[in-house]
Formats: C-alpha cells, structure tokens, sequence
C-alpha cells in the first residue's frame, strides 16, 4: 500500500500572476525542511502538494516537519490507489482500519478533479459507505455530525484515501515576504512578534543584544535557542550578538534616569538598522506591545521609531500580554522565554520611567552622547551566530 503526504495550499491560491513565484518558494521550502529524512519527490499539481517517499524515507518524521511550514493550510497521510471503484473501497477499509474500528459514527466526503471517472462525487460517496458499513458493523452513518470522516480524492493520476486532515502552520511561504531585521531578547514577546512576521513570509535576521559583564553568556545563548525554536517555521537565519555595555553605561552617567530606557531603545534601533541594512533587509521588526510598560507607551514609541530610518514592524502592537503567551506557548518557545537569565533591556532600569516622554526632551538628553561613534563602535564589534532549526521528530 503506497502512502504518501497531501498537502493543501492556503491563500497561495488566491495570488494573481504570481502565483507560481509562491508556489515555487513553498516546494523549496518543503524539499529543504525534509531533505535530511531520506528520499522523497515533491510536486504540486491542483493546488495540492504530493509529498512521496523513496525507499525508506521516514514519513512519519517528514509530516511533522511540513506542520511547521508557512504556506499549509492543511496536510494529511494519504493512501494512494488506482482510479477504480473497488480498488477505492478496499484501501479505504483497509487504511482507514484502526480508526474506522475505533468509532461508531462517519461519513464519506469525495471530490473529483477527474471528470472522466465514471461516478460522480454522490455515487462515490454511497459506494464507500455501503462497503464501509458492510466490513465494519460497529458503524452507522451520521452526516451531520459524524466521529469519523472518510475522505476520497479522485485525481488526474490516482485516488487517494485519508481521514481527517491536520491544521497546517498558514501564512504564507517564507522568502516571499522581503527580509528583516528581528530585535530578539530573552523575553516572551520578541519571539513571537519574530514567528508572526516569518508566518507572512518574511525572511529574518536577528540582532540581539549583550552587555557584559552585566548579563551572562546564557542569556545570549536562551536568546539563540529561541530563535532555534522559530527557525522551526522561520528557517536558518543569522543572530547578530551587539555588545551594548559601553552605550549604556555611558547613558547611565551623562542622561537623565527617566529616559535611560527610551534613549537605549532609540540606540538599539540605530544600532539594528545598520546591521539591517548592511544585511539588505527592508524592515525592522520588534515585539512591543502597545502600554505593555513604560517604554511602550504611543509617547514612547513615537520618540524611539524617530531614531530609526526604516519601517518598524510591530505585530503583537494591538496584544494583551495573555495573548502573546497563548502563542509562545503555540510555538513553543514559552518555557525558554521564563527562564531566569536577565537581557541588557532590564540593566540599569529607571526607578521612575518617563512614560510620556518628548522629542525635545530625549534629544537634548542625547547631545551628551557621541551618538554615532557609539553607534559604529558597538557595530564593528558585533559577532555572528548562525541558527540553524530545531528539528525535533514524531512521537
């Protein structure tokens, strides 16, 4: 019995001319994600993806995988079969054995993309079901809300059986959306804000930043392992580590206590976008959320975004901090986010923030500063990380 993995395209279906340029950048995206599991053929034909081993190419670990790739909507195993009615029932009871035994309920949905075959949808759903209820007497037919679901698919080169289909990662592949630029820290937000961007098809580089002897090589490390955990669904990317020790002890003696956390976000922004920039991405993206704390009020983030030079995304903006949770805990980077080693964003924290600061008044705080020196120097000395995936298996 041949066996193979049905993919299901999302909103790529709904693209214009472009529509391959999208369909291209999801088989490359599959082919890399499942390339170390042994051989497989990956082809896309009606806006389905058919994922098919070679030899002995581990499925199991390979549908795992295609769960986390951007641009599925849905994805199911599939048992493929000649195009012939009998051939049709007979995988269909026995593929389909241990669920159909298991329950007392089903139904059979069919669709033709093959107008040649000689039975139309109707006909093939009633010649499923009566087989179906003659080798599994524990079952009857419920077409309004059915434990089980038989699913038969008539194609231009073979049929295919499957049960219920899994929820797919959506969004769409990334490499379509442009490249970025993450600021990650240690904390819940950044990780997510990095996900959602990727899940739009964006490409990342991450820049994080470090400030010894004050924060801990395990900080930078719980900072890579998080991207780790995006790269899940996001890719290989590259972290850039920036040594921030200078820049905020410098803040620290000549600026104002009230607006240290301001004046080092406007820093990091600078700092991000050279990098950015240097990297040829087209954005910044941060995981601020708007009245979260006192640096993310609109005051805030309207005097931190003035030090930048290119769009800053913010997608968790409109998120209340139960939300961003529910999703760290959705890709699964929540349990590292809490684990106790400090970033450089909690380093000399204000005791009384300034949350409605002005323009007028951080700039005049920052002509202390050597701003572009500090800037460069910080920069230079960046070192890289490269990330690659987890790839974690089936259980």
């Amino acid at each position: 019995m041949k066996e193979i993995i049905l993919v299901k395209l999302g909103e790529i279906v709904l693209k214009g001319l472009n529509r391959r340029t999208f369909e291209d950048a999801l088989l490359r995206n599959i082919r890399r994600s499942i390339g170390g599991l042994g051989g497989f053929d990956v082809s896309e034909r009606q806006s389905t993806v058919y994922i098919v081993p070679r030899g002995d190419a581990d499925l199991g670990d390979a549908e795992a995988r295609v769960a986390k790739i951007f641009g599925i909507v849905t994805y199911t195993r599939a048992c493929e079969t000649e195009k012939d009615i009998s051939a049709i029932c007979s995988a269909a009871a026995e593929y389909l054995h241990k669920s159909l035994s298991s329950v007392k309920s089903f139904k059979v949905e069919s669709k033709r993309s093959d107008k040649k075959f000689p039975l139309n949808s109707p006909q093939i759903c009633a010649d499923v079901g009566s087989y179906l209820l003659e080798k599994f007497p524990n079952l009857h037919v419920d077409v309004n809300d059915p434990e089980y679901t038989v699913r038969v698919e008539v194609r231009d080169f073979a049929a295919y059986v499957h049960g219920n289909a899994r929820r797919g990662a959506g969004g769409i592949p990334v490499g379509t959306g442009g490249k970025a630029a993450v600021l990650i820290s240690g904390g819940i937000d950044s990780p997510v804000a990095a996900w959602m961007m990727a899940r739009r098809g964006v490409e990342l580089t991450a820049v994080h930043f470090a400030s010894p002897p004050y924060t801990s090589e395990r900080a930078e490390q719980k900072a890579a392992d998080l991207l780790r955990r995006v790269g899940e669904y996001a890719g290989r990317m590259t972290m850039f580590t920036v040594p921030f020790t200078k820049i905020q002890e410098d803040i620290r003696e000549k600026c104002p206590e009230e607006l240290f956390t301001i004046i080092m976000r406007r820093f990091m922004m600078r700092a991000a976008e050279r990098i950015a920039r240097r990297e040829g991405c087209e954005a910044l993206i941060t995981g601020e959320s708007l009245g979260q704390v006192a640096s993310q009020t609109l005051p805030a983030i309207v005097c931190t975004d003035d030090a930048a030079r290119m769009p800053v995304f913010r997608p968790l903006i409109g998120m209340d901090k139960a939300e961003i949770i529910e999703y760290a805990r959705r890709i699964d980077t929540f349990d590292l986010s809490i684990q106790p080693y400090e970033d450089c964003c909690t380093v000399f924290t204000p005791r009384h923030p300034r949350t409605h600061p002005t323009m007028k008044a951080v700039e005049a705080a920052e002509s202390a500063l050597d701003t572009d020196a500090l800037v460069e120097d910080c920069v230079a000395k960046a070192w890289i990380t490269k990330i690659e995936p987890v790839r974690r298996y089936a259980t």
